[in-house]
């Protein structure tokens, strides 16, 4: 094992290994969906969170979740007791499970992005080092189509701008006080949660 990274003022700042895998998922029932996630998790030692694909900007915004995430955990900040849960309260922005659970996926044929990730050198975050490629596999296995995302990309249909704004809190005008779009307003706050904890 490798000592863990820090960063400038000495504190803990690891990079958990990410993968997306977008897709349409038919989930006829939740309980039994996540589950199955669940099952992935256990089998292959991988964090695994499924998000409402309508409601992710970017693959970058659910990595930096995550990088947020680990962090915290290995700071002995985090709110939740799940590393899942946590990213997911990241790549909310909000840190209410709650309403966080909002981002996760619903029943019906959906559209979603799954993040598995390596959470097994991270401190105290009491992980086995996991197989990435058997979780992205099983995570596919589940799917009635899927692709990875690669590092970077946005999901392959995009993502719902109006429900997006809504769920974030996104006005005219902090889009137009922003350099970039509203896909930089929403990494924004995922960012900002860290600062405002």
């Amino acid at each position: 094992m490798t000592a863990p990274a820090v960063d400038a003022d000495g504190e803990p700042s690891p990079a958990p290994a990410v993968r997306l895998v977008a897709g349409t998922f038919a989930v006829d029932d939740l309980d039994a969906f996540l589950a199955d996630l669940d099952e992935v998790a256990a089998e292959t030692g991988a964090v695994v969170q499924a998000f409402d694909a309508d409601l992710v900007v970017s693959g970058t915004q659910l990595r930096e979740a995550a990088r947020l995430a680990a962090r915290a955990i290995a700071r002995g900040e985090a709110v939740a007791r799940d590393p899942g849960v946590e990213v997911l309260l990241y790549a909310a922005g909000r840190r209410q499970i709650d309403r966080a659970l909002d981002l996760g996926v619903a029943e019906g044929e959906r559209r979603a992005v799954v993040l598995v990730a390596d959470f097994g050198d991270v401190p105290g975050a009491d992980r086995p080092p996991a197989d990435l490629d058997r979780a992205v596999e099983a995570v596919r296995g589940l799917a009635l189509d899927s692709a990875e995302l690669a590092e970077g990309d946005a999901p392959p249909t995009g993502f719902d701008e109006d429900r997006v704004r809504e769920f974030y809190g996104v006005t005219d005008r902090e889009l137009a006080a922003t350099n970039g779009g509203l896909a930089d307003a929403v990494r924004e706050r995922v960012a900002l949660l860290d600062v405002e904890k």
